[in-house]
């Protein structure tokens, strides 16, 4: 518990070293970030990817660790310590994280529980495909049309929520921290299993080749005109696959103890994401190589967008295991159970977030606020279990990622420019461990805040010529995106109306750190 009962601490340094590698390892490590390597020059990827962990993965980790850490808070505890006017960022960021993410992100995480059970008999047949849109999701592929609602899924959905509420409930170091000491292991142990497996395949190799060989072209910034979408690629996958700007790290660092090493937490959190996600592209590259020997065709002729690859080629690639019926059965059950895992690790962080938040402001029982986000977010949920839901994910996806972005960027000039770098720095250094450099100082004024400006402007770029070329359905992504963050902003001002509860914000915290 925490000091004099007031706040919970982790009970050790693993525990929340892998409740943060937990937030930051998801589903989009086990087939996203292959697809964006694939997708951006294979091997040659590899180059932006780590230039991008350097220079702002690394960075705003420690930016977020030191915020929570030094003001002793959640997001919208810290910002308002720091400046008061700030205070609506600070509720911006797990409002939008739990809004705009964690509620279509519960029913991927129900999807993958299903398959998961789908897996002991192959349940989804011979064409994955029309099992998948047609006969499980029943969807409309249409986001205006919401079609019937999906009993199964909203079960599902149910369950994992539920999940959720159970972890949360209690203290970060009874709930979190315990299940992340379950969680981790069990995923290293399941993804390793799928590696091994996956480099047995016949064909395998040409997969790997696939995922290592370097295209330099696409990374040259003086040759090729699209190459800053390849380098924007690395530097998002980065940002989003770390859980920077959701508000979750500069709550996890609110826990620790005052002596402790942020700077080593930090580099430990960002490299042990980044290999794990290295490691789970030999699986999915893997079977791709697998699945193109079968076929006799090129790995490029089966690559698929990230849904498809989880609950499209992954099947068909299962049910195809030249392995006798239990064996090829158990693959497939690893498979979406590593899912599930790495999916409910980060739905709990989310959920802590503003759980952290609402109890810094209003003093009131975390069992009661867990139990309402919990139930608030299955009912919001119920949106994604309708025929139209995976449409509406992908309206709302871009909004999301802009939101993210921009809740980074603000962070960036908050601590780099309000509170001043310097300072956050000096309590890094005092807090011990390793030594933080000058250097991060240059980062974070102006390296990083380019960098996010530069994701942002091309991503709205992008929208807009969605809109201009007719690809995008102008009525939805009015109605679910544009609303979305309307409606989360407001309820993000309207809680900064209410004053703060006087045991989380006492006087001696006015003033910023000198």
């Amino acid at each position: 518990m925490g000091d004099k009962g007031e706040r919970a601490l982790w009970g050790s340094r693993l525990g929340f070293l892998l409740a943060a590698i937990g937030s930051a390892v998801g589903l989009g490590n086990i087939w996203r970030f292959s697809y964006t390597v694939y997708d951006n020059g294979g091997g040659a990827f590899l180059i932006p990817y780590f230039t991008a962990l350097l220079v702002a993965g690394i960075p705003l980790m420690i930016l977020e660790y030191a915020l929570g850490h030094s003001q002793k808070g959640s997001t919208p505890l810290a910002f308002f310590k720091i400046s008061k006017k700030w205070e609506v960022v600070g509720w911006w960021l797990p409002m939008v994280a739990t809004v705009a993410v964690l509620f279509f992100y519960a029913v991927v995480i129900a999807w993958c529980l299903d398959y998961f059970v789908f897996s002991f008999s192959l349940g989804w047949g011979d064409d994955t495909a029309k099992f998948f849109v047609n006969h499980y999701l029943k969807a409309s592929g249409d986001s205006s049309v919401m079609g019937g609602f999906n009993v199964r899924v909203a079960a599902s959905t149910a369950i994992v929520w539920f999940v959720c509420w159970l972890i949360c409930y209690r203290e970060v170091n009874h709930g979190i921290e315990k299940a992340c000491l379950v969680f981790m292991p069990l995923l290293l142990i399941l993804t390793s299993v799928l590696v091994v497996a996956a480099l047995r395949l016949d064909g395998s190799m040409d997969g790997i080749k696939m995922y290592l060989k370097p295209d330099f072209h696409k990374i040259n910034l003086f040759s090729n005109p699209d190459a800053w979408k390849v380098w924007t690629a690395a530097f998002g996958q980065i940002f989003f696959s770390l859980s920077l700007g959701f508000g979750i790290m500069i709550t996890y660092a609110s826990y620790l103890p005052k002596k402790t090493d942020i700077v080593g937490n930090a580099v430990w959190t960002c490299i042990a994401n980044s290999a794990y996600s290295i490691f789970t592209g030999l699986a999915v590259f893997g079977v791709l190589g697998f699945m193109a020997h079968a076929k006799g065709v090129g790995v490029a002729d089966v690559a698929s967008g990230g849904g498809k690859l989880a609950f499209i080629v992954y099947p068909t690639a299962i049910s195809k295991l030249p392995f006798d019926a239990p064996w090829r059965n158990l693959f497939g059950v690893a498979f979406f159970l590593a899912l599930v895992v790495a999916g409910i690790s980060s739905a709990i962080s989310l959920v802590e977030a503003l759980v952290c938040a609402l109890t810094d402001k209003f003093g009131i029982s975390r069992g009661g606020v867990v139990t309402f986000l919990c139930v608030a977010g299955f009912l919001g949920s119920m949106t994604y279990v309708t025929g139209a839901g995976s449409s509406i994910m992908d309206i709302v996806n871009p909004y999301a990622d802009q939101a993210l972005v921009l809740g980074g960027l603000l962070e960036c000039i908050l601590v780099a420019w309000i509170m001043k770098a310097a300072v956050a720095r000096k309590h890094v250094n005092d807090s011990g461990g390793v030594h933080l450099p000058k250097i991060w100082e240059f980062v974070v004024k102006y390296i990083t805040p380019t960098v996010l400006i530069i994701i942002l402007s091309l991503s709205a770029t992008n929208l807009v010529k969605q809109f201009y070329s007719g690809k995008a359905n102008v009525a939805a992504h009015v109605m679910f995106g544009i609303r979305g963050i309307a409606i989360t902003a407001l309820f993000a001002w309207g809680l900064t109306m209410f004053k703060w509860h006087r045991k989380s914000h006492k006087p001696e915290d006015e003033h910023l750190l000198t």
